[in-house]
């Protein structure tokens, strides 16, 4: 079925809270154990078709999104919760091939006093190749 017109990808696929445990720090005791980290993901999707056709395979399949990215973190090895953030970003845009992503990665505890502390990023699909671009050049 083809849905007539066209518009920017309004409607957001997201998965909040997905929980993992990762070697994630600058210090080395964190090198030797592994933390929690919380990752909020909201995916830029046009819904549409498969709001008419309520089939999985005219859709994002979070579960499939949420299984890869927590394989993913639990063998990362990142030193910042930037890196990681931005490799998870880039991992959804190029592997589920998807508009837009936006991560909030947080890392609870790892200042004192705190809840949590971490870093929100949006990526765009266009940013894909100049993000290849760069880790080529390293």
């Amino acid at each position: 079925m083809q849905i007539r017109g066209t518009r920017a990808a309004m409607d957001k696929i997201f998965i909040r809270a997905l929980k993992a445990e990762a070697i994630i720090g600058i210090y080395d005791w964190e090198r030797q154990v592994k933390q929690t980290v919380l990752v909020d993901i909201e995916i830029s999707a046009d819904v549409r078709k498969a709001a008419l056709s309520d089939s999985i395979d005219d859709t994002l399949n979070y579960k499939r999104v949420a299984k890869r990215v927590l394989a993913f973190i639990e063998s990362s090895g990142c030193r910042l919760v930037e890196t990681l953030s931005e490799q998870i970003a880039m991992l959804i845009l190029a592997e589920f091939e998807v508009a837009a992503v936006r991560v909030e990665l947080s890392k609870p505890g790892a200042v004192r006093n705190s809840k949590d502390v971490g870093v929100i990023l949006e990526r765009k699909r266009e940013d894909l190749a100049e993000w290849r671009r760069l880790n080529a050049e390293k």
